[in-house]
């Protein structure tokens, strides 16, 4: 299997999986955001270190903090990524459990336009006239979703952007991502633990012996994961394909936040998803064609016999 197919397996698993966290975040919607982010970020650090020793992998994560600890760039970049993705849990959980499922869906549409955009304005990645028109659409779609509902989108727009800029983080960085995972995570869950102790020990905290605190547990298994998945194909497709594969997750959102969860879905919202959904159709077929295309100009290896 080649390092492309790996990369499209390994983004479009982590993009099922976040479609569907809605249903999970739903188990424990009368806690607050904050102390929810706060448990994720621990028990995702915990999920990780635990990983890492069981793959016997702890010498070479040293190892790797040394060269990290090194190099001034990779530090303030890992610091960085620990800031945005953070930023970016917190605001997908205040409104997935504030009855916005739908906003949060939006923000991960418009999530693929921004990557595309960086791609192409920042790694040099060039697109065909007809990906840029089905670009143009998208853009149409979410634009008129955003004047149609009155306001600017704001939780939608913050989810897009810093997802986007995490994406581009770890693309740039390319680095293992179990550790770069870990060192993430490590970064902000001191802080984690002072407020979690803080909480509990000022009685307004809901960790204890009950049910919601082995879902704040796996909070760690269900952030890590996918974010590793993620990683592993951020490093090897480009980020322009990342764009394409993004739109699984809020597609799936979409379908949650109106059937399951009965958020309103209007007329406006249906002209603006037409769009979105024929621009990501265009973008689609335009990108199988090119890659069939260059596929064919690979020469054949010739078999002796």
């Amino acid at each position: 299997m080649s390092e492309n197919s790996k990369g499209i397996i390994f983004a479009l698993g982590a993009y099922l999986i976040w479609g569907f966290l809605p249903i999970y975040w739903k188990q424990v919607e009368h806690i607050s955001s904050y102390e929810l982010i706060a448990h994720r970020v621990l028990w995702a650090f915990i999920f990780m270190i635990v990983f890492i020793i069981v793959t016997n992998r702890m010498h070479l994560f040293y190892k790797d903090l040394k060269f990290i600890f090194r190099n001034k760039k990779k530090v303030i970049a890992l610091f960085a990524a620990s800031t945005v993705i953070t930023t970016n849990w917190l605001l997908y959980i205040i409104a997935v459990n504030n009855g916005h499922i739908l906003d949060a869906s939006l923000g991960y549409y418009i999530n693929p336009l921004i990557s595309i955009l960086i791609g192409f304005v920042i790694l040099g990645e060039r697109f065909s006239k007809s990906q840029w028109t089905a670009i143009i659409i998208v853009f149409l779609g979410v634009t008129y979703l955003a004047v149609g509902l009155g306001s600017a989108p704001w939780i939608s727009l913050t989810l897009a952007l810093s997802f986007s800029i995490y994406g581009l983080i770890k693309k740039v960085i390319n680095m293992d991502a179990v550790f770069a995972l870990a060192v993430e995570t490590f970064v902000l869950a001191p802080f984690a633990l002072i407020y979690i102790l803080f909480l509990e020990g000022s009685g307004g905290g809901n960790f204890g012996i009950n049910a919601d605190s082995l879902v704040m547990m796996g909070t760690g298994v269900i952030t890590a994961v996918p974010l590793l998945l993620f990683s592993l194909g951020a490093q090897r497709i480009r980020l322009s394909l990342i764009g394409i594969l993004q739109y699984f997750a809020p597609t799936i959102m979409l379908l949650l936040g109106v059937f399951m969860y009965d958020e309103a879905f209007t007329d406006i919202h249906t002209v603006a998803y037409i769009l979105i959904w024929s621009g990501l159709a265009i973008y689609t077929f335009s990108r199988i064609q090119e890659m069939r295309r260059q596929s064919a100009k690979k020469p054949r290896r010739r078999v002796s016999h």
